[in-house]
This record gives structure tokens, C-alpha cells and sequence, in this order.
């Protein structure tokens, strides 16, 4: 027994220990922890190379098994459902934690005049580039995530409709290699979340310091609680007290793996192999989980009412009201919907927060270097906010005893 229990915790122990020593390192290192950086970008540029083929084959694989469109329909249907239904929690939570803890309390900020002006059409043309690619090459990059998911959902369609058992084949083939590609890759992790971590302690250290500690413990305090009493009761929904004990036993490697990396995309291996632990079907857990890690982001929700709070108060505006508190509500969805899956991919939902409400372009210094600060916490609630709306989604799907 003691055995299991230590080949089953020994690599996430090791994880954790690499992320915890990564953090007194980046803390007693300070600037110079820069120079091992690079041992973090090469764990990262692994990842990202091995993410394509991985997403392309997963979900075409997945759709071309699938005997059923109807019912591929229907997990769709129910993903979105649950992006929107945990949506709309997050937001409303974060909504009265702002009311009782302003973030702007105490805060003074000296924004710079600029006369950059922004248009809104930064943010039709990013969806045009967000949704599809000018040539086909561009699919075989990170930074086309959903162009990509899109065109495999194309393909395993094709395939299913044809029935070419051959190309069927290759694509489950390409899914079991491109998993043990991960798997080698997960090796060489203990020293790239070492050194990554080490890097960004380093560099958020000295901003805390300055005028971003409330806002920061705000954040920390309110997303910890929402991961562990939220993700609780969605489980609890999805299979009662098996479903809570399904989730907590397996969800800590897509916890450590996104913290680690700050990038949801980076986290969607660790997240497949976390939700079939889970018991969650083929079919819906590579469905929901790389289109939730575009489309789905509790963290970035929660960081959207932040920010907009934040604003309101360094601007000295009144954050009340029914339609104050909705409007919020409905652009921090449309923020967790925008922001990229990967590391620093917050600049969109920023814009689209100035845009929606009129503020200068200085005001996106005040609220990019939030997105910095909470980036790690925030993309643990986006990865791991995946995990439990999949089992919500088997839940609807396959039935109460959808785990046995």
C-alpha cells in the first residue's frame, strides 16, 4: 500500500518542491535570477511544440470515433452551458467581494498622458485572427490555438463521414505518440518549473512593494476560496461526494503545471491526462478541454471585475448600481472569453475593458501590470475551472453514474 501511495505522490511532491525552491530562489536571487530564465523557456518551447499535434490529433481522433453527431451535438450544447453557468458565478462572486474591499482603496497611481487612441477595431480584427489563419502553415503554431481547434473538428467530421478507417487509424495513432511526447517532455519539468518560477518571483517581488499589494491579496485571497469551495460544489454537482473526491485526487498536476507556466494552453496535456484520471469520457474531456482553454477562463472572469473595479476607483467613479454591476458582469465574460492561453495573453481583455468603457490608453499601464500579478493564480482557475465543467458536462451527458 505504502508502495502505490509513494510511486502515485513521488513526481508531484517533486513538483511542488521544484516550484516552492524555484520561489526562494527567485526571492534571494532577485535580478540575477534572470540568467537561469532560459531553463524555463526551454521547458516552455517544448510544451508549445508538442501542443499542436497533440490538440490536432486528440480532437479530430476524438470526432472521428465519434458514431453520433447528435451527440457530440449534445456535449457541445452542455459545454457551453457550464462555461456560462461557472461564468456567471465567478463574476457575480467577485462582485461583491469588490463591493466589500474596494482594490482601489489607498491607491495612487500617476497614469502618463498619451494620446494613443484606441479603436474598436482592435478588437473585431483580433477575433478575425483568433478564429481563423491566412494559410494554412500558420495552423502549427500556439498562437493559433483555435484556428486549430477548429480546423481538427473539420477534419474529424471528414474523416467520420468517409469512414476512411486508414486515416482514422493514423489519427489515433498521432494521439497515443503525441501523449508519450508529453509524457518524455514532463521529465524535464522539476527544472523548468524550477526556473521559471524562480523568474517570475523575481520579478513580481518589487512590484508588490509598490502600489499593487491590496489589489494583489484581494485576488489571491478571493480566487483560493472560489478554487477550493467553487470547484468543490461544482464536483459535488456532477457526482456527488465521488465526484469531489474524483477531482481533488487528480487535479494537482494541472494546478502545479499552470502556475508554474502562467499558460493555459501549456496546461492542456496535463489537463487530459488529469480528466481521464477523473473518469471523464474520451469524448467530452477532448472536447471540452482545449476548447475551454480558449474560450473558458473562471481567473480571467474573476480578474476582470477586478480590474474594472480597480479603474472605477483610481478614477473615482461610482462602482454601483444594477446596470454598473451587469455591465461589468457581461465585459468580464466577454474578458475570460478574449484573453490568449498563452503566458502574458491579457492584453485583448485589457483593450476591451478601455474600449467598453471609455478609458484612456494610460489606463492600461495601471491594469496590465495587475494581469502580471495575479497571472499565476488566475491561470490555475482557468485550467482547473476546465477540469470540474468537464465533469459537469459527463454529468449531462452520460448520466449520475457517468464515473463507473
Amino acid at each position: 500500500m505504502y508502495t502505490k501511495i509513494l510511486k502515485t505522490y513521488t513526481f508531484p511532491i517533486i513538483l511542488m518542491a521544484s516550484i516552492v525552491l524555484g520561489g526562494i530562489s527567485g526571492i534571494l536571487l532577485g535580478p540575477s535570477a534572470e540568467n537561469i530564465k532560459p531553463l524555463g523557456d526551454i521547458f516552455l518551447n517544448l510544451i508549445f511544440t508538442a501542443i499542436v499535434p497533440l490538440i490536432f490529433f486528440s480532437v479530430s481522433n476524438t470526432i472521428a470515433k465519434t458514431e453520433s453527431v447528435a451527440k457530440l451535438g449534445k456535449t457541445l450544447g452542455y459545454m457551453f452551458a457550464a462555461f456560462i453557468f461557472t461564468g456567471l458565478i465567478a463574476a457575480a462572486y467577485m462582485m461583491i467581494v469588490v463591493k466589500f474591499f474596494p482594490p482601489a482603496q489607498h491607491v495612487y497611481l500617476h497614469l502618463p498622458a498619451t494620446s494613443q487612441a484606441l479603436t474598436s477595431s482592435h478588437f473585431s480584427d483580433k477575433l478575425i485572427q483568433v478564429f481563423t489563419v491566412s494559410e494554412f502553415t500558420k495552423l502549427f503554431s500556439h498562437e493559433n490555438i483555435l484556428a486549430l481547434i477548429i480546423f481538427s473538428i473539420l477534419v474529424g467530421f471528414a474523416a467520420s463521414a468517409t469512414k476512411e478507417k486508414i486515416f482514422i487509424q493514423f489519427l489515433q495513432a498521432g494521439e497515443t505518440v503525441s501523449m508519450k511526447i508529453f509524457t518524455y517532455i514532463m521529465y524535464y519539468a522539476p527544472i523548468g518549473f524550477f526556473a521559471y518560477f524562480a523568474t517570475i518571483v523575481s520579478e513580481l517581488g518589487p512590484k508588490l512593494i509598490e502600489s499593487y499589494l491590496r489589489v494583489t491579496v484581494i485576488y489571491y485571497a478571493a480566487a483560493l476560496f472560489y478554487f477550493f469551495f467553487a470547484f468543490s460544489f461544482y464536483a459535488f454537482l456532477a457526482g456527488k461526494i465521488q465526484g469531489v473526491k474524483l477531482f481533488w485526487k487528480n487535479i494537482f498536476l494541472p494546478t502545479v503545471t499552470s502556475i508554474a507556466t502562467c499558460s493555459s494552453a501549456a496546461s492542456i496535456p496535463a489537463n487530459l491526462i488529469a480528466t481521464k484520471q477523473m473518469k471523464v469520457s474520451a469524448l467530452t474531456y477532448e472536447t471540452v478541454i482545449p476548447l475551454g482553454a480558449m474560450i473558458h477562463k473562471d481567473g480571467s472572469v474573476i480578474g476582470g471585475i477586478i480590474k474594472i473595479a480597480f479603474l472605477f476607483g483610481i478614477y473615482h467613479l461610482n462602482f454601483a448600481g444594477p446596470s454598473v454591476m451587469m455591465t461589468a458582469i457581461f465585459v468580464s465574460l466577454l474578458v475570460g472569453t478574449a484573453m490568449g492561453a498563452i503566458p502574458s495573453g491579457g492584453m485583448l481583455g485589457e483593450l476591451l475593458i478601455l474600449n467598453f468603457y471609455g478609458f484612456p490608453a494610460s489606463a492600461l499601464i495601471a491594469i496590465a501590470a495587475i494581469s502580471v500579478l495575479i497571472d499565476p493564480i488566475a491561470t490555475m482557475l482557468n485550467v482547473t475551472g476546465d477540469s470540474v465543467c468537464s465533469m459537469l458536462v459527463a454529468r449531462a451527458t452520460d448520466g449520475k453514474r457517468w464515473y463507473s
